[in-house]
């Protein structure tokens, strides 16, 4: 009884909930999907700046958020994209496979986001002529990594 009134306090005052929040952190559930697509944008960048997967799937699981991991397949499928070096590529399969073995991503998840990329490619590749080869190299390279099924490997698009 006591522990209910002193939270009823808290979130009374002015600014509690903000307060609360410092306190206990907010709730994946709570994050805007705005926010959340920037959190694992800023993820998969600074992923390729220090190469720590480690790091990479600590955060991801930070926000919370596991009915949206597939944004970071998207994001993580996008970049290799307009990527034009091999690192990018290698690195980004290296994550999505971390990922996978982890069980930090899950099957239906990784499908989402190849799923979308799918159904975005010819809007990509008005801005990324060669989009349409490179995804199908590396979704070649996801089927052979373990990390997609072969359904949804045959389910690629092609020029």
């Amino acid at each position: 009884r006591a522990a209910l009134d002193r939270a009823t306090v808290l979130l009374s005052m002015t600014k509690g909930g903000k307060r609360i929040d410092n306190v206990w952190g907010s709730g994946g559930g709570q994050q805007s999907v705005k926010h959340l697509v920037k959190e694992i944008d800023m993820l998969l960048k600074e992923y390729l700046l220090s190469g720590d997967v480690l790091e990479a799937e600590r955060c991801l699981q930070e926000l919370e958020v596991p009915h949206f991991h597939h944004e970071l397949v998207y994001e993580a499928v996008v970049m290799v994209l307009e990527s034009t070096g091999e690192k990018t590529f290698k690195m980004l399969l290296d994550l999505l496979k971390s990922l996978w073995k982890s069980s930090v991503i899950t099957v239906d998840q990784m499908k989402r986001g190849y799923e979308r990329v799918y159904s975005e490619i010819p809007d990509i590749n008005l801005d990324v002529p060669h989009s349409y080869s490179v995804l199908e190299r590396f979704v070649e390279e996801c089927f052979h990594a373990g990390i997609i099924s072969k359904p949804l490997r045959d389910l690629c698009p092609s020029r």
